[in-house]
């Protein structure tokens, strides 16, 4: 079980996944929503949240939605709905320096001005549609 919490510690998630891979998402949205690219952890399993009371959501489309703190606005999780899926601020995680770039999607979105060193499969908007349909 690894667990992370928000900066103010309001809110805390624990997930049974590993956060050895990393996925970075480069879609427009994201990069609004926190500045620049969204490093997260898959967690198709049991997300557990401690804190509940503390977390805003944000609809950000019809299939999915954005958790933050209400208290200290630290970004949580990206809720895909169907299939229930939580892509997990990685930087939630005190051990997960050790965590490894594995995919980027939305590369077709991705500004000039920062690229990863790491080689990962890297996929368009176009490839997350069709993998949607």
């Amino acid at each position: 079980m690894n667990q992370g919490n928000c900066l103010c510690g309001a809110v805390e998630l624990k997930v049974d996944e590993s956060i050895e891979k990393i996925n970075a998402c480069h879609c427009g949205i994201c990069q609004k929503w926190g500045g620049g690219p969204y490093l997260s952890v898959v967690c198709k399993g049991n997300v557990q949240i401690e804190g509940a009371e503390n977390i805003s959501t944000y609809s950000s489309s019809e299939w999915a939605e954005r958790a933050f703190c209400k208290k200290c606005g630290t970004h949580l999780f990206y809720h895909l709905h169907h299939p229930s899926t939580y892509y997990v601020s990685v930087a939630l995680f005190k051990n997960s320096h050790a965590s490894e770039l594995s995919q980027q999607v939305f590369v077709d979105s991705k500004p000039k001005y920062y690229n990863f060193v790491e080689k990962t499969p890297m996929l368009t908007e176009q490839d997350i549609l069709k993998l949607f349909k």
